[in-house]
């Protein structure tokens, strides 16, 4: 199963918009091609990193927007080999969740 299509599943089966993140960030890492994953959200004009797993390698970091009703609401951050057309479809998926998002206050996330 590709992670589009995982990505896809999760968001169908339907949850909590940080349930859904998470597992999205999980799925993401499991394929094998992505060693890590984050989400940021924007808060305060900056990034704030909320879900992350796997291990970083930001050497091989790809960054893709992830955009609501015109705005940019945050980032989906993948490390390792990963297409970025793959990526910009998962951002897609995921945009409605990463605006819930959570307001941090500039508290580290918490898994």
């Amino acid at each position: 199963m590709s992670a589009v299509d995982a990505v896809r599943d999760i968001v169908e089966r339907g949850a909590e918009a940080d349930d859904i993140l998470r597992a999205v960030v999980d799925a993401l890492v499991s394929t094998g091609e992505i060693r890590w994953a984050g989400i940021a959200f924007t808060e305060d004009d900056a990034l704030r990193l909320g879900p992350a797993r796997g291990e970083q390698d930001e050497g091989h970091r790809e960054r893709v927007p992830v955009e609501y009703d015109g705005a940019t609401v945050g980032e989906l951050w993948a490390d390792g080999e990963v297409r970025r057309d793959e990526l910009e479809r998962i951002a897609v998926l995921i945009a409605p969740y990463v605006l819930i998002g959570w307001d941090t206050g500039g508290e580290a996330w918490e898994p």
